[in-house]
């Protein structure tokens, strides 16, 4: 990470990015770094930490560690020092699209892999986040948009976001948020190889705003919540309409 002189909005801040290597927590990443923080990013996958080095090297300290890895995390955040801001963005979990009663118990208990990661980053972070500090997660339109086949994606993201709540009461004064993204343009939709331009524009053509999201308009309200310092326990929906539409 680059010693000169930084500044901006974040200047003299530290924030460390869980599931930071690639899309919206390397966005994120990437944007604090730009506001002047000293920034710390970790993911689980080696290939996603190989492509970031080649658009964050320099800006973010990039380090290998999954969220159900307390000895790893404990590690980062040892590294880091004082975390004035701690983001969690990692997917987690498996995305599992059928039927609820065609779900089999393992399958379902399987999607929340995310929440669980979420909850010990949480639990191994808050302490080294000062009382003037913020904890952000990253949650999901399905949380309060409910359609067919997609019951244990809005599960989980009902539980990430009460989770949040809860967290706001019990580590107060310390701000704890989520961001919920609509459909945006990470590597979640790489399976759809050629056909993926025409899948999002069916997929997004009924929402308000008639496009796929950037990553970087995701970040930006993570780095929203960075910065306010009266916003706790809410969520910020960035989601181009879906919860509308």
């Amino acid at each position: 990470m680059s010693s000169t002189s930084r500044t901006g909005r974040l200047a003299g801040k530290t924030v460390v990015v869980i599931g930071g290597t690639s899309g919206i927590g390397l966005a994120t990443a990437i944007a604090a770094a730009d506001e002047g923080a000293r920034v710390w990013a970790g993911g689980r996958s080696a290939e996603h930490l190989e492509k970031a080095r080649a658009v964050a090297a320099g800006k973010v300290e990039l380090v290998q560690v999954d969220t159900h890895d307390d000895q790893g995390l404990k590690a980062l955040f040892e590294q880091a020092g004082s975390i004035d801001h701690l983001v969690s963005a990692a997917t987690g979990g498996t995305r599992t699209l059928k039927p609820f009663v065609e779900q089999s118990e393992e399958q379902f208990q399987a999607a929340f892999g995310k929440l669980w990661g979420y909850a010990k980053v949480a639990r191994v972070g808050a302490p080294y986040i000062p009382k003037d500090g913020s904890l952000t997660f990253v949650s999901g339109a399905p949380a309060r948009r409910f359609k067919p086949n997609m019951s244990a994606l809005s599960c989980v993201g009902g539980a990430v976001e009460n989770m949040v709540r809860c967290l706001a009461v019990e580590l107060s004064p310390v701000r704890v948020n989520v961001v919920s993204p609509g459909i945006i343009d990470t590597a979640l939709f790489d399976w759809m190889g050629n056909e993926k331009n025409e899948r999002v524009a069916a997929m997004t053509q009924g929402q308000l705003v008639k496009r796929i999201g950037k990553p970087e308009e995701v970040a930006s309200a993570l780095i929203y919540l960075m910065l306010n310092g009266y916003a706790t326990g809410t969520t910020v929906d960035v989601d181009g309409g879906q919860l509308l539409s």
